[in-house]
């Protein structure tokens, strides 16, 4: 692996971050529903990538403290977008799971980033549109690292 902390490198590790920080910020914009937090969307987007988890399954997913997660399941649930079930194997937990309601809102939500980064795509000549198209499944996996 090359030296990622100086010259060249250490530039494009700098302007990757910014790129990304500044076009997550635009895409957190782009909600349709403004009552949700970021961290509630995110909490819904797990679920919905993930299936059903306990709290504290979500709250290691999510970085977050399991206290902290209890409190975006309540409200959450308050909101009717998921619903809490008893644990199959313990009956000491729950089991979060989203609901239909809210796998429809996450649908309207994708349409519009979506549509949103396809009107900035549209901006980019066919070259740059193949780099980016090539570099998705790798900033994927460094999403997932």
């Amino acid at each position: 692996m090359p030296d990622l902390t100086h010259g060249d490198n250490a530039a494009a590790v700098n302007s990757l971050r910014s790129a990304v920080m500044r076009l997550s910020r635009r895409l957190k914009h782009q909600r349709v529903d403004e009552s949700l937090s970021p961290t509630e969307m995110s909490v819904l987007g797990t679920l919905s990538l993930c299936g059903s988890a306990t709290p504290g399954e979500l709250a290691r997913k999510e970085h977050v403290q399991p206290p902290s997660m209890t409190r975006i399941v309540a409200l959450l649930e308050a909101k009717g977008l998921v619903r809490l079930e008893p644990h199959p194997e313990d009956r000491r937990q729950k089991v979060v799971t989203k609901t239909e309601q809210a796998e429809a809102m996450l649908e309207e939500s994708r349409a519009k980033r979506n549509a949103f980064l396809a009107t900035l795509v549209d901006n980019l000549d066919e070259d740059e549109w193949a780099k980016l198209r090539a570099a998705a499944p790798v900033l994927e996996k460094l999403a997932h690292l």
